[in-house]
């Protein structure tokens, strides 16, 4: 079951007053982290170095922090639990939902699941997915952004955090 997870002050320059919900260990929230991000159709140039992107996080052991919602995130993650670094997954929906395959992670205390949303909310939809975006924007000490399909709205998030972007 997913517990509420109040941030306090430690994390409060960085989502003031914002109640969480979250499966795993929490500490996570407190290490250098680094959100993944990408539009949802993405080139296969970028896709590739997105792709070694992820093989070097896994190899450095840092904390990545992504949505992993797009197919493209979808991979890295699956590249990232090939190893044993700090992974948080930021989900657009209530915590109802959590990949079985997950357990083994969350269990190891290397995965943390969280979400603004009460597990009544089902199902992501466009403004929470940019809402759970800007949360992980906010989190995140650095974000990479792996391809920005122009006009989108990712693009509009990155220009709100100009100093935290690198792109691949």
């Amino acid at each position: 079951m997913a517990i509420q997870l109040y941030l306090g002050l430690r994390l409060a320059r960085w989502v003031k007053e914002a109640v969480m919900y979250s499966v795993g260990n929490e500490e996570l929230l407190m290490l250098q982290k680094v959100a993944f991000l990408c539009s949802r159709q993405v080139p296969e140039g970028a896709a590739a170095k997105a792709r070694r992107w992820a093989d070097e996080q896994r190899e450095q052991r840092r904390c990545v922090i992504s949505g992993y919602h797009s197919p493209l995130e979808k991979a890295v993650l699956c590249r990232l639990l090939l190893g044993t670094q700090p992974i948080i997954v930021a989900m657009a929906q209530g915590l109802g939902r959590i990949a079985p395959e997950w357990g083994a992670h969350i269990s190891a205390g290397r995965l943390l699941v969280i979400s603004r949303y009460a597990e009544s909310v089902t199902h992501p939809c466009e403004s929470k997915c940019y809402q759970r975006n800007k949360m992980m924007m906010d989190l995140a000490d650095q974000a990479v952004i792996a391809h920005v399909s122009p006009g989108g709205k990712l693009e509009l998030l990155c220009a709100t955090y100009p100093g935290k972007i690198l792109f691949l």
